[in-house]
């Protein structure tokens, strides 16, 4: 009996043994299970502040452009003059002035005379400083390309070429020389000549080679219907040009506002008058050793007013004559180095182009590689360019004739 129960408690004990075993390895797994659960759950978490971070600056932003959205509207002023460093003078965009406050949050160096402010509606402090606008017109007269073009490309005109490189180029590259010497180079310089001799290539030439901002504007283009609006678009482009610095202003077909004045009772001439009156101002406003250079054009030398031509403004007149015997040839030799051209004989064609400008050379080569397509070849010769020539010929006398008849 004794013995029986021995071994009863001998089989508890170790099935005992065995549950406890048991219980163990079924612990290990357990917290085994839940490192991993901790670890899911703390990259979830660290995933959850992340999302929530991104909606808060989600949230900061959209009530920010809400707050701006529901801000009143601002209105437009002119300083006119900083009486303190807390009070402005200022003129509305509807026309009287005011003694305004300033925001603490603007730099008192921006507020200049001139400058364009946005003021509050209630009580017209200046809450910020705006951009100085411009007519979509003027900063479409900046040539955003380099222009390509080269002194190499430019036949003859040597000595017009020099000139224009010591009164344009010098100034822009090397300022130190006039001051070594104490001289002031020339204000600006106009160039004048019949049309077709290359005053626009030149300009475009040096605008190559300094580097610089190239602004073109037509004379024409400053004459407006309104008063006043002509006068306001000199002012801008010159601006415009002073921004841009070092730049090259272009001003083609001068004649146009630069007329010599005259009394009449026309309204038209007035502003025109008023116009160049403006240019006036501005050319003796320039510091002639400046970033900016101004270059005229013109046609009609002898229609400008002698204000314009007065020492300080133009000071120094470039003419721009016809090609000389010599020069027609190297401008051939220029716009046909890229022609298929067969049996050329020189002699021949630098009797046939003597006379004529640089424009007409350029569109005999066109009008001789025209003809040589019209036959079906790949390549021109001396008859294509005598045929040209003759054509050019008779629509130059065509339009002599009628310049004579229509005045």
């Amino acid at each position: 009996m004794f013995g029986v129960l021995m071994v009863d408690s001998s089989i508890k004990y170790r099935t005992k043994r065995l549950d406890e075993e048991d219980v163990y390895e079924n612990d290990a797994q357990y917290n085994d299970k839940i490192i991993e659960r901790l670890k899911l759950l703390e990259i979830q978490n660290r995933s959850f502040i992340t999302e929530k971070l991104k909606l808060e600056k989600e949230v900061e932003s959209l009530k920010s452009e809400l707050e701006r959205l529901n801000a009143p509207p601002l209105i437009t002023g002119v300083v006119v003059e900083a009486i303190d460093p807390t009070k402005v003078i200022i003129k509305s965009s509807s026309g009287p002035k005011f003694v305004v406050g300033v925001s603490s949050k603007i730099d008192l160096k921006d507020l200049i005379p001139g400058a364009l402010v946005a003021c509050n509606q209630r009580n017209l402090s200046i809450m910020e400083v705006l951009p100085s606008t411009k007519d979509p017109e003027v900063c479409g007269m900046e040539v955003l390309s380099k222009t390509g073009v080269t002194y190499f490309e430019i036949g003859g005109l040597r000595e017009q070429i020099t000139k224009i490189k010591e009164t344009v180029e010098l100034p822009l590259k090397k300022p130190e020389l006039f001051d070594k010497v104490g001289i002031e180079p020339p204000h600006g310089v106009l160039l004048h000549g019949p049309p077709g001799n290359g005053k626009t290539l030149i300009v475009k030439a040096v605008a190559n080679e300094t580097d610089s901002t190239f602004i073109r504007v037509v004379g024409s283009e400053f004459v407006r219907k309104y008063i006043g609006e002509g006068a306001r678009m000199v002012r801008e482009v010159f601006n415009l040009a002073r921004e841009k610095s070092p730049s090259i202003l272009f001003i083609d077909e001068i004649d146009a506002i630069g007329a010599r004045r005259v009394d009449t009772g026309i309204s038209g001439d007035r502003e025109v008058a008023r116009t160049m009156m403006q240019l006036l101002a501005e050319l003796d406003g320039f510091d002639p050793r400046g970033q900016v250079k101004i270059i005229g054009a013109t046609n009609r030398v002898d229609m400008l007013d002698p204000a314009l031509l007065r020492p300080g403004r133009f000071d120094r007149l470039i003419e721009i004559t016809p090609p000389t015997r010599e020069e027609c040839l190297d401008i051939f030799k220029i716009h046909s180095r890229n022609m298929n051209i067969k049996d050329l004989d020189y002699s021949v064609i630098i009797d046939l182009i003597d006379g004529l400008s640089g424009a007409e050379i350029r569109s005999l080569c066109t009008e001789a590689g025209m003809a040589a397509i019209r036959e079906d070849r790949d390549y021109v010769t001396s008859e294509d360019f005598k045929c040209s020539v003759s054509r050019i010929t008779s629509s130059e006398c065509q339009n002599n004739s009628l310049i004579g008849m229509y005045g």
